[in-house]
């Protein structure tokens, strides 16, 4: 039986990579499928703040909840699994049922029974929140504010569209279509702008990967500031740790920030990871323990891709990115019409 704890701080095959040199793109073989019976019951259940998160390590259901975790469940007969001793739920029968497709809707433990929770997915993998206030409202009022002052003594912008660097590169700008958190568009057109050494580690980390498959997909680069002044403004306030406030600015104002996730060069489709991209959740935390080995595998794959290009994750969200000379940047607030065509190199 595992019985222990996780936080936000790294874990496996990224524990080391901030603290130095970055290592050789060097992670452990990747791990076979959830075995099919057990990937629908994967998942988290009961309520937001208290819930059971159901994941999967090397082909057994594990659970977790409160910051512990126990495993392997002994499993006696179909979707009935038994909570090994001592620890959390120890001696606890959990008893799934299951919609049409195979997907868990519930599990039963003694009298409780708790319902799979959407944890605010729609379909098509949109994580979506209910906005303050109307969203046209809002953005009235950011393009009528200034941002912050800042010093003086910052290195002059120079953003490039990253695509142009390397064809090869996916792009899926959600906030230049409804299909983003806030379920309206806030962007012009879908690009993707960087400071140009940023744009160049991107490219770096987008190549090691072709090693193993895979290649990286960008949902969002630099961001001008009314935006971040509209997704705070819009953002209820117990779901703030993840919008940046705009009375400091944003690293992706900067040109400094980017939110990605890996393609299968294969395929050309999107990985599948632990919690979908924007996702106001436990399960968008880098050290997440739950989903199934693969998809944890994939998150750090790409974590280590970044991190030995010298970008560092955000601390609840796996897919964020944060360039290391993003300090010496000033904040912008330029519309991506207004970015000046740049030299590419």
């Amino acid at each position: 039986m595992i019985l222990q704890s996780w936080s936000r701080a790294g874990v496996g095959l990224v524990g080391l990579v901030a603290l130095g040199a970055a290592p050789d793109l060097s992670p452990p073989p990747q791990p076979p499928p959830c075995p099919r019976h057990l990937a629908g019951l994967v998942g988290a259940y009961g309520q937001e703040a208290l819930a059971l998160h159901v994941f999967e390590r090397e082909g057994k259901l594990f659970i977790s909840s409160a910051g512990a975790i126990a495993g392997p469940l002994e499993e006696p007969s179909s979707d009935v699994f038994r909570v090994p001793t001592p620890g959390l739920k120890a001696g606890s029968t959990l008893t799934f049922s299951r919609e049409p497709d195979g997907t868990g809707a519930a599990v039963r433990i003694g009298s409780a029974v708790l319902e799979r929770l959407s944890l605010g997915i729609q379909g098509a993998g949109t994580y979506r929140v209910t906005p303050v206030r109307p969203v046209d409202e809002l953005t009235r009022e950011a393009l009528a504010s200034e941002p912050p002052p800042e010093p003086a003594r910052l290195h002059k912008a120079d953003l490039v569209d990253v695509t142009h660097l390397d064809h090869t590169l996916k792009i899926d700008v959600r906030y230049a279509t409804a299909e983003n958190f806030l379920g309206v568009p806030v962007y012009s057109e879908a690009r993707a702008f960087l400071q140009r050494p940023a744009a160049h580690a991107v490219v770096r980390a987008h190549r090691a990967l072709s090693a193993f498959g895979y290649g990286i997909l960008i949902h969002d680069a630099y961001r001008p500031w009314y935006v971040t002044k509209v997704f705070w403004d819009a953002t209820p306030v117990d779901k703030r740790d993840f919008v940046a406030n705009p009375a400091k600015g944003s690293r992706h104002n900067r040109g400094c920030a980017v939110d990605l996730t890996l393609f299968d060069r294969g395929t050309g489709r999107p990985v599948v990871m632990p919690g979908v991209y924007d996702e106001m959740s436990e399960r968008s935390h880098p050290s997440y323990p739950g989903g199934t080995s693969r998809q944890r595998w994939l998150r750090d794959l790409l974590r280590q891709a970044m991190e030995r290009e010298g970008f560092q994750v955000f601390e609840v969200e796996w897919w964020h990115f944060d360039y290391h000379d993003w300090k010496s940047y000033p904040i912008l607030n330029l519309t991506f019409e207004r970015i000046p065509a740049t030299p590419l190199d």
